[in-house]
Protein backbone atom coordinates (compact mmCIF):
# COMPACT_ATOMS: atom_id res chain seq x y z
CA UNK A 1 0.00 0.00 0.00
CA UNK A 2 1.32 3.34 -1.03
CA UNK A 3 -0.15 6.44 0.92
CA UNK A 4 0.87 10.23 -0.25
CA UNK A 5 2.35 12.12 3.54
CA UNK A 6 2.77 15.64 3.52
CA UNK A 7 5.06 17.51 5.06
CA UNK A 8 6.73 20.93 5.37
CA UNK A 9 5.04 21.73 2.18
CA UNK A 10 6.66 18.72 0.84
CA UNK A 11 5.15 15.66 -1.04
CA UNK A 12 7.14 12.36 -0.20
CA UNK A 13 6.01 8.97 -1.22
CA UNK A 14 5.98 6.36 1.98
CA UNK A 15 5.65 2.79 1.00
CA UNK A 16 4.06 1.03 3.90
CA UNK A 17 4.56 -3.24 4.23
CA UNK A 18 4.35 -5.57 7.28
CA UNK A 19 3.76 -2.33 9.25
CA UNK A 20 7.10 -0.93 8.57
CA UNK A 21 7.26 2.06 6.52
CA UNK A 22 9.95 3.65 4.04
CA UNK A 23 10.45 6.27 2.31
CA UNK A 24 10.51 5.67 -1.70
CA UNK A 25 13.64 7.53 -3.57
CA UNK A 26 12.09 10.51 -5.77
CA UNK A 27 15.61 11.54 -6.53
CA UNK A 28 16.36 14.32 -9.28
CA UNK A 29 12.11 14.77 -9.79
CA UNK A 30 9.77 16.54 -8.23
CA UNK A 31 6.82 15.38 -7.15
CA UNK A 32 4.31 14.60 -10.02
CA UNK A 33 1.22 16.85 -8.26
CA UNK A 34 3.81 19.60 -6.63
CA UNK A 35 2.40 22.95 -8.05
CA UNK A 36 5.02 25.27 -9.90
CA UNK A 37 6.50 26.93 -6.41
CA UNK A 38 7.26 23.53 -5.23
CA UNK A 39 8.95 22.56 -8.30
CA UNK A 40 11.10 25.73 -8.32
CA UNK A 41 12.31 24.78 -4.57
CA UNK A 42 13.17 21.65 -5.45
CA UNK A 43 15.06 22.50 -8.34
CA UNK A 44 16.79 25.16 -6.33
CA UNK A 45 17.55 22.24 -3.88
CA UNK A 46 18.88 19.81 -6.85
CA UNK A 47 21.11 22.87 -8.12
CA UNK A 48 22.26 23.86 -4.22
CA UNK A 49 23.13 19.85 -3.73
CA UNK A 50 25.25 19.65 -7.11
CA UNK A 51 27.25 22.77 -6.22
CA UNK A 52 28.51 20.96 -2.76
CA UNK A 53 29.31 18.33 -4.87
CA UNK A 54 31.68 20.63 -6.82
CA UNK A 55 33.00 22.52 -3.83
CA UNK A 56 33.46 18.70 -1.97
CA UNK A 57 34.99 17.59 -4.72
CA UNK A 58 37.56 20.16 -5.54
CA UNK A 59 38.98 19.97 -1.60
CA UNK A 60 38.86 16.27 -2.13
CA UNK A 61 40.98 16.18 -5.34
CA UNK A 62 43.46 18.82 -3.55
CA UNK A 63 43.96 16.68 -0.31
CA UNK A 64 44.43 13.60 -2.29
CA UNK A 65 46.67 14.53 -4.84
CA UNK A 66 48.67 16.41 -2.13
CA UNK A 67 49.00 13.44 0.04
CA UNK A 68 49.91 11.66 -2.66
CA UNK A 69 52.55 14.17 -3.59
CA UNK A 70 53.97 14.20 0.01
CA UNK A 71 53.82 10.07 -0.10
CA UNK A 72 55.55 9.86 -3.37
CA UNK A 73 58.35 12.41 -1.92
CA UNK A 74 58.53 9.55 1.06
CA UNK A 75 59.01 6.68 -1.03
CA UNK A 76 61.73 8.47 -3.17
CA UNK A 77 63.49 8.88 0.31
CA UNK A 78 64.45 5.19 -0.35
CA UNK A 79 66.05 5.12 -3.81
CA UNK A 80 69.68 6.11 -3.80
CA UNK A 81 70.88 9.22 -2.99
CA UNK A 82 71.48 11.42 -6.17
CA UNK A 83 71.05 15.29 -7.22
CA UNK A 84 68.39 13.95 -9.26
CA UNK A 85 66.42 12.46 -6.10
CA UNK A 86 67.22 14.79 -4.25
CA UNK A 87 66.04 17.55 -6.54
CA UNK A 88 62.63 15.27 -7.31
CA UNK A 89 61.61 15.58 -3.66
CA UNK A 90 62.34 18.71 -3.47
CA UNK A 91 59.58 19.32 -5.81
CA UNK A 92 57.38 17.02 -4.80
CA UNK A 93 57.08 18.76 -1.61
CA UNK A 94 57.17 22.27 -2.47
CA UNK A 95 54.59 21.49 -5.16
CA UNK A 96 52.15 19.10 -2.66
CA UNK A 97 52.33 22.39 -0.19
CA UNK A 98 51.53 25.04 -2.77
CA UNK A 99 48.44 22.55 -3.56
CA UNK A 100 47.36 22.33 -0.29
CA UNK A 101 47.35 26.26 0.11
CA UNK A 102 45.72 26.81 -3.86
CA UNK A 103 42.58 24.03 -2.67
CA UNK A 104 40.45 26.79 -0.37
CA UNK A 105 41.63 29.23 -2.77
CA UNK A 106 40.31 26.79 -5.60
CA UNK A 107 37.06 26.26 -3.24
CA UNK A 108 36.00 30.17 -2.70
CA UNK A 109 36.34 30.60 -6.41
CA UNK A 110 33.66 27.55 -7.00
CA UNK A 111 31.41 28.97 -4.38
CA UNK A 112 31.34 32.16 -5.72
CA UNK A 113 30.96 30.91 -9.38
CA UNK A 114 27.83 28.33 -8.22
CA UNK A 115 26.21 31.47 -6.08
CA UNK A 116 26.52 33.47 -9.24
CA UNK A 117 24.72 30.76 -11.15
CA UNK A 118 22.09 31.03 -8.55
CA UNK A 119 21.54 34.22 -8.56
CA UNK A 120 23.22 35.51 -4.99
CA UNK A 121 25.34 37.97 -6.36
CA UNK A 122 26.19 39.59 -3.02
CA UNK A 123 27.99 36.46 -1.66
CA UNK A 124 29.42 36.25 -5.61
CA UNK A 125 30.71 40.08 -5.14
CA UNK A 126 32.63 38.86 -1.66
CA UNK A 127 34.34 35.81 -2.87
CA UNK A 128 35.11 38.37 -5.77
CA UNK A 129 36.66 40.64 -3.02
CA UNK A 130 38.33 37.72 -1.12
CA UNK A 131 39.82 36.64 -4.40
CA UNK A 132 41.00 39.79 -5.17
CA UNK A 133 42.70 40.68 -1.74
CA UNK A 134 44.33 37.44 -2.27
CA UNK A 135 45.83 37.96 -5.31
CA UNK A 136 46.83 41.78 -4.47
CA UNK A 137 48.26 40.46 -1.30
CA UNK A 138 50.24 37.73 -2.89
CA UNK A 139 51.53 40.33 -6.17
CA UNK A 140 52.57 42.79 -3.12
CA UNK A 141 54.61 39.96 -0.85
CA UNK A 142 56.18 38.86 -4.75
CA UNK A 143 57.64 42.28 -4.96
CA UNK A 144 58.95 42.87 -1.83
Amino acid sequence: MVVAAEHAGAVSNVAVSGGAASLRSQEGQAPPDAGPAEQVQHHHRERAVAGDRWIARVLRIGGVVSGGMFVLSLGLESLPQSERVHVAIDLLRKGAASLLLVTPVARLAVSGTLLGLRGEWRYTMMAAGVLGLLALAVGAGIQA
